[in-house]
């Protein structure tokens, strides 16, 4: 398999998991926000990855959470599963499970902790792809695995049978280009900036997309793609300020937050804009009052809150 062989474009948000106050998943609003997922024309969602707080779930609940989500969204827009592991049987385990409840491919970073080499990691995706006929994305993430993969490690991934795409969270931008031109035509490539930077790399070099996190602009920011596809930069580059200006205020550069945790900032921006967030499962703690009312200016910056 290689690029050709599947459609994944533009913005596909790792979405967040509603948990109740008590801790419960919650089924009937993460079907709901699934849902308005596919309202708001997202080209794609993940579900289970970093957003998804899949490290606090039960295998259990990770493959009901596929299950739900492919039986929701019913084929309307792509559909990933987060498979992230600590080691080839889990991963595969769960790559089976996102197979069975049909949907499009997983996504997989290196398992977080452990800190493998370059030729453990390729052994690693190796074993899932030989063992699971699914499209793999592959999650570079240094900030929850302490490994940068390199432009070469990549390109020996990108040979891998069910290798189709790389989500490259990386914090050096010089790596993101040059592992993007090693491996543009061979595999999809997401992960960049909505800005001028992102648009010339898209334009001029190539890549696919950016799958993003949270989605709380809504129908926005796959309209940066949306536009930038049908040549109006003036709007690409509207919409792109927008998502910049909430990540300048929630995201640092490292992908770490300014206060809480990424996770529970995104639940309490579309708990505010009356979507089901939820709330976060410890270790995450919800954010103090101070904190959500941060969020709720910024919301009120983008006029998606009224001030009151």
């Amino acid at each position: 398999m290689n690029r050709s062989d599947i459609d994944w474009k533009g913005y596909i948000p790792a979405i967040t998991t509603p948990f109740t106050a008590a801790g419960e998943f919650d089924r009937s609003a993460w079907q709901e926000l699934c849902e308005w997922m596919v309202a708001e024309r997202m080209h794609g969602i993940i579900a289970g990855g970093t957003t998804g707080e899949w490290f606090s779930m039960t295998g259990a609940e990770r493959v009901e959470q596929f299950r739900l989500a492919a039986a929701q969204v019913r084929g309307r827009i792509t559909v990933l599963g987060g498979c992230n592991a600590y080691t080839p049987a889990e991963a595969i385990e769960l790559a089976h499970a996102a197979r069975e409840a049909g949907l499009d491919g997983i996504l997989l970073s290196a398992p977080p902790y452990v800190v493998p080499s370059p030729r453990e990691l390729v052994a690693f995706y190796q074993a899932v792809s030989d063992a699971v006929a699914i499209p793999i994305m592959v999650y570079n993430w240094p900030r929850g695995t302490n490994v940068d993969m390199s432009a070469d490690l990549v390109r020996q991934l990108a040979d891998i049978e069910h290798v189709v795409a790389l989500k490259n969270s990386t914090g050096d931008f010089g790596r993101f280009i040059e592992t993007l031109i090693a491996v543009k035509d061979q595999i999809r490539v997401f992960g960049f900036p909505f800005n001028d930077t992102g648009i010339e790399l898209l334009t001029r070099i190539g890549g696919d997309g950016t799958a993003g996190a949270g989605a709380i602009l809504g129908h926005e920011q796959p309209d940066f793609f949306n536009y930038l596809w049908a040549g109006d930069l003036e709007n690409a580059r509207r919409v792109g300020a927008r998502d910049r200006e909430l990540f300048k205020a929630w995201i640092r550069p490292d992908f770490s937050a300014p206060f809480g945790s990424p996770q529970a900032i995104f639940k309490a921006a579309l708990n505010l804009r009356g979507l089901p967030g939820g709330y976060p499962r410890p270790p995450i703690l919800p954010l103090t009052e101070q904190e959500r009312d941060s969020v709720r200016s910024v919301l009120v910056n983008l006029g998606l809150l009224s001030p009151a």
